[in-house]
């Protein structure tokens, strides 16, 4: 398996089970008596009742007035308490979000070839299942939203040809990025289940002021863990010397943890 295809499965596992919630719009599901005025009036459930409940108010009214004046032998009378309106159900989708190393970094090259494989492959069936894929890349100075979130595959083939690799490594600043990000979209939909997933080594040498700038890093990182951010670390760090920021840098977003290179095998 290629490792773009072992991101991708990787990240499915990761997205979880799809909750179903009710909602104003989706599946119509079952019907129930409203609190207040209807959101969507129920017909077929809105006859039954009034049938059923028809049925017992002319009962009453024949034992309690033989002289009536209403006529319960006429066609089917509909009032306010026989109205249902709709349960709606809709299953939620995931909004994944990639916060990409684009840095000059060793592996830059493969890092990006593996996203966006990856990105392509979670693409292709995105639009039925609701899914939003998105990309931030951070390098030099500065984070870049790539690819806003979305579901169109060919919006995501033509914004992924303007990546550029190369430059330091503003990781605190692809944090940043990410959680604004991801935190939009989840006040703009409510039903969206989130993810980031950070790609990188962790070796963050660009600060968002004049700190630390691996302290920056750790610090972002506690922010998506206290906003309770589902998250994913592949750890693409290579070489002899390991520094193994990635793997802390997981621990304190509260993020599963990988090495990308495993998903190479």
């Amino acid at each position: 398996m290629t490792p773009e295809l072992k991101i991708d499965s990787i990240v499915r596992e990761g997205s979880g089970r799809r909750s179903v919630t009710r909602s104003s719009s989706g599946r119509y599901v079952g019907s129930r008596i409203p609190q207040g005025k209807p959101k969507t009036i129920a017909m077929d459930a809105t006859i039954r009742a009034a049938a059923r409940n028809g049925t017992s108010r002319a009962s009453l009214a024949g034992g309690s007035s033989a002289n009536s004046d209403t006529d319960y032998n006429t066609a089917l009378r509909i009032v306010l308490s026989d109205v249902r309106e709709k349960v709606m159900e809709r299953r939620s989708e995931n909004s994944i979000l990639f916060i990409v190393d684009a840095s000059g970094s060793m592996g830059a090259q493969k890092r990006m070839s593996a996203v966006k494989g990856a990105i392509l492959s979670l693409l292709i069936d995105a639009y039925q299942k609701r899914d939003k894929i998105g990309l931030i890349t951070f390098r030099a100075k500065s984070a870049k939203v790539i690819l806003p979130l979305t579901s169109d595959i060919a919006m995501a083939q033509e914004y992924m040809k303007k990546i550029e690799i190369g430059g330091k490594t503003p990781l605190a600043e692809g944090l940043k990025k990410g959680l604004e990000t991801i935190s939009a979209e989840m006040m703009k939909n409510h039903l969206t289940k989130p993810l980031l997933i950070l790609v990188s080594d962790g070796r963050g040498n660009v600060s968002l002021s004049d700190k630390n700038p691996l302290a920056e890093s750790f610090s972002m990182a506690a922010m998506i863990k206290e906003a309770k951010i589902p998250s994913l670390v592949l750890d693409s760090e290579e070489g002899f010397v390991a520094l193994g920021y990635a793997r802390k840098l997981a621990d304190a977003m509260g993020a599963k943890y990988m090495k990308l290179s495993e998903l190479a095998g």
